[in-house]
């Protein structure tokens, strides 16, 4: 990921500030991939990586519908999973990191997905960010799971400048408040995907613009 321009962190009144705000527009942010168990919320974000959320949507409900838990998903076998997920990028290697995830999810921890990073991080396909994505969304653990998105905004506003995603990561841990923890990865990775944008931010209606040291900002479009 590229580093974007330097900016200065943000002070903490300025950062309380921001989260407050997102809070009072969507107090209970959700991830947009579908799933109804921590196993399909973890299939579904090994699949989503260089993918859409809409685009892994289509994909998993026929999916999940086959292979709600490891021991079907083992059932169907590495072909069927493929072809069952073709329509999403990298399916082939997604479907082997899935069937095999499956094997070990039966074989080291009885057919359950642990609430361990370490042991999360050890199944096929799952990085630092996957893990971090389902500690936060189905275990409830105050993590930061830093996408393109994340590290965009954390870089962008000075909420977190750093040059890599695990520094973006621990230093919004460490700058937002602990009472907003829970819901921050969501919030930022919604900002990210629909307003505060790669190419061109809709700083004209986002609701952090006034302490956000991101410049210039984006003026409001003719006809708006």
């Amino acid at each position: 990921m590229a580093r974007s321009k330097k900016v200065k962190s943000l002070p903490p009144e300025d950062v309380e500030s921001m989260f407050a705000a997102f809070a009072r527009v969507e107090p209970e942010p959700r991830s947009e991939l579908d799933y109804s168990t921590v196993f399909t919320l973890l299939v579904a974000v090994v699949l989503s990586a260089q993918a859409t959320d809409a685009g892994v949507n289509k994909a998993t409900g026929a999916l999940f519908a086959l292979a709600p838990d490891p021991a079907a998903m083992v059932a169907l076998g590495v072909e069927r999973i493929e072809g069952l997920i073709k329509t999403i990028g990298l399916y082939r290697t997604k479907a082997k990191n899935v069937y095999a995830l499956s094997q070990l999810l039966i074989e080291r921890h009885g057919g359950q997905v642990p609430a361990d990073r370490a042991a999360l991080e050890a199944l096929p396909g799952v990085g630092r960010k996957t893990a971090n994505v389902v500690l936060n969304s189905y275990f409830g653990h105050k993590t930061m799971a830093v996408d393109t998105h994340v590290f965009r905004v954390g870089n962008r506003t000075g909420l977190a400048p750093g040059a890599t995603p695990l520094a973006v990561e621990l230093g919004l841990l460490k700058a937002i408040p602990e009472h907003y923890l829970l819901h921050a990865h969501h919030w930022l990775i919604l900002h990210g995907r629909y307003v505060c944008k790669a190419r061109r931010p809709e700083c004209w209606r986002c609701v952090i613009a006034q302490w956000c040291r991101f410049e210039p900002k984006t003026p409001t479009p003719k006809g708006r």
